[in-house]
Order: C-alpha cells, then structure tokens, then sequence
C-alpha cells in the first residue's frame, strides 16, 4: 500500500491533507481515486494511519482516516553514518540502502583523500538531492521517519561531536585485531532503551593516518571488517546490517 508523509499540521481531527508532489505523483503515477485506501505517517508523532481518499482537488488531497495503525517500524539504534565523499553516484546508492537498512541519519563527510570536491552552491544542489532519495526509499520500505541527510561536514567537526554517541566505529583497512563483533559484544553490556552509534567510513581513497589518529584522540574506535578490503558502498551496508541483527530490540 503507498505511504506518504506528512507533518501535524496537515492533521485535523480525522481528517490529513496531502499537499506538494505527492499530490502529482497520488493523482499522474499512481492514478489513484477517491474512495482508495493509503498510509499516510505523522513525520513529527511516527505515526501510522490508515487513510481513504475522500477529494481530489489540483494541489491537493483530503482523506479520511480510519484507524490508526500499530506498525512502527523504528529502531532503538540509532546510527549515523559518517560517509566520506565517493565518486559519481555512490553516494546516493548508499543512502538509498542505508535507509532501507534502518539508519537514522547520514552526514556526507569531506576527508583529506576525497576525488569529489563541491563549492557552496553544489554543496546545496546534492544535499536537496540526497535528501529526495532518502524519502523515495523511506516511503519504499514503510519507515516511520525520513532519515536526515546532513550538511558536509569535515574531520574537526565529527571529531567535535564524537562525544554525542555511545560508540563511534571507525572501519579501517590497517586495523588487523580489533572486530566489529568485539565492540558490539561491549555495547550491548550497557543495557540501554536507545543506542547512539556512529560510523565512519572513508571514501575510496581510505582514510589518511592522521585522520585516523585525530578520531582515536576523540575516543573513537578503529575495526577490521576482515581480510578483503571492502569498496567504500558497501561498508556502510555491512557495517549497518551486523549493527542492527545485533543490537536491535
């Protein structure tokens, strides 16, 4: 069934409007008419409604909601992936996956041995887009939020936030000894209703040693994921699955 999002205000009693390019893609792609059935999610509340079109109007749509639905599909992990700036459209199959995936948010990551350079203007135009797929794939696969793409940031500013999260998870080809499975089996001792995970991946470059030692100084934690060295999309897909199986409630 297609789900659509939107915020409280467009909630009146029993009643949501649909406003936007929803209301196109509603009336030109999915050709539905009044007297349909769709999900329609409270972005601010991650609630679920079960929704039937009642009026079809040019820029907008009104429909009735008939019950409320118990399907919250949120984790109690909450990750943020750090992703340096790949090349061509990688950055986009990542965010696509990652909020299959569950992710909570993702924060493009601009490192010593990044190909992709983006002055203030682009910077914009990829981060409105960025954030359209993160809704396309959120709507896709039923999530109760948009995950937020962020702003870029560089090295100094996610050295500066380390402390927000209960772990960061560095992935590095030089690490020989330390797993991911060793830090996850620490986490878990914590006992905590929400876990704040970060995760730090390099672009295709890898991470330059005094990165590394600059995120080591903010308490961040260097993992191997293995013998291969993985391309940097699919870090964040494997990294991102072994977090959830292993500390998801």
């Amino acid at each position: 069934m297609p789900k659509f999002f939107v915020a409280e205000n467009q909630i009146n009693n029993n009643k949501i409007t649909i406003i936007g390019n929803d209301v196109n893609h509603i009336k030109n792609v999915l050709r539905q008419k009044s007297g349909d059935k769709i999900t329609i999610c409270d972005i601010s509340k991650e609630q679920d409604y079960l929704c039937e079109i009642d009026k079809i109007e040019e820029k907008s749509i009104d429909c009735n909601i008939i019950e409320k639905l118990e399907n919250n599909t949120e984790s109690n992990v909450k990750v943020t992936i750090f992703q340096g700036l790949p090349k061509a459209d990688k950055m986009e199959l990542v965010i696509q996956k990652s909020v299959e995936l569950g992710v909570y948010d993702i924060t493009p990551l601009q490192m010593k041995r990044c190909v992709v350079k983006l002055n203030e203007k682009d910077k914009a135009k990829k981060i409105q887009r960025w954030q359209k797929i993160s809704e396309v794939a959120a709507k896709q696969c039923g999530r109760n939020i948009i995950p937020k793409i962020n702003n870029i940031v560089n090295v100094k500013e996610v050295c500066n936030l380390c402390n927000e999260y209960d772990i960061v998870l560095i992935a590095y080809e030089n690490e020989k000894e330390n797993t991911l499975k060793k830090e996850l089996k620490n986490l878990k001792k914590l006992d905590k209703e929400e876990i704040k995970v970060a995760v730090i991946i390099g672009p295709e470059g890898g991470i330059a040693p005094e990165e590394i030692e600059m995120f080591e100084e903010n308490g961040a934690k260097i993992i191997t994921l293995g013998n291969r060295i993985l391309r940097t999309e699919t870090v964040a897909l494997s990294v991102l699955s072994i977090i959830m199986y292993e500390l998801e409630k």
